[in-house]
């Protein structure tokens, strides 16, 4: 039982990668008070093991049916990743009283969604192995794996505050900065392989 569970815990993290999830955590929660962060953590958890969890049942009944592929979806979250990224990079610093908080709380209530959960956690990578393992190993299985590998991803994201307080505020926004060019960089990589993906016979 121990076997079948690693052979589909280890690809979903491979897949899903908790540690480089992190970096662009901090980068889009960056500012937002400790239990705001923990909010966006638990939605995106949520909404990537829901969506991972769909596609291992029957993710290429609901592809067909609407006509979509894999490669439709790295091109549209590589798209909405390369905005974001690129809205962060920039955007001047503003005083707390210029900022429109409520079109500020509206995004910050759906960054658990879109980016976090889709694509950043269940991107391509971890939705095609999630198909692909449950087609070849018993779905038990690979359902147990990817909810221990949410469950990690939320205790790392939850936690990410206290590397905030020993970064300080200064160094964390540089940090920022440079995590959201990198997150431009992996949009790009996903557009182009979306593309190349539809471009296969």
């Amino acid at each position: 039982m121990s076997h079948r569970f690693l052979l589909a815990f280890l690809p979903l993290f491979v897949a899903i990668d908790p540690p480089g999830i992190l970096p662009f955590f901090l980068s889009l929660t960056q500012g937002l008070p400790a239990p705001q962060k923990k909010t966006i953590a638990r939605t995106a958890s949520l909404t990537a093991f829901l969506l991972s969890l769909s596609f291992a049942l029957g993710g290429r009944v609901i592809l067909d049916y609407l006509g979509l592929s894999i490669w439709d979806f790295s091109i549209a979250g590589g798209i909405l990743l390369l905005v974001l990224s690129v809205s962060d990079l920039l955007q001047s610093q503003k005083l707390p009283e210029e900022e429109d908080l409520s079109a500020k709380n509206l995004t910050r209530r759906s960054l658990g969604v879109v980016p976090l959960g889709i694509p950043v956690i269940a991107g391509p990578a971890t939705l095609t192995t999630a198909l692909t393992l449950s087609k070849s190993g018993p779905l038990w299985a690979v359902v147990s794996a990817l909810l221990v590998n949410m469950l990690l991803i939320y205790f790392l994201l939850s936690r990410s505050e206290k590397l905030n307080r020993i970064m300080g505020n200064t160094l964390s926004s540089a940090v920022g900065k440079i995590f959201s060019l990198l997150l431009a960089a992996i949009a790009v990589s996903l557009i182009h392989k979306g593309i190349v993906g539809l471009m296969k016979p």
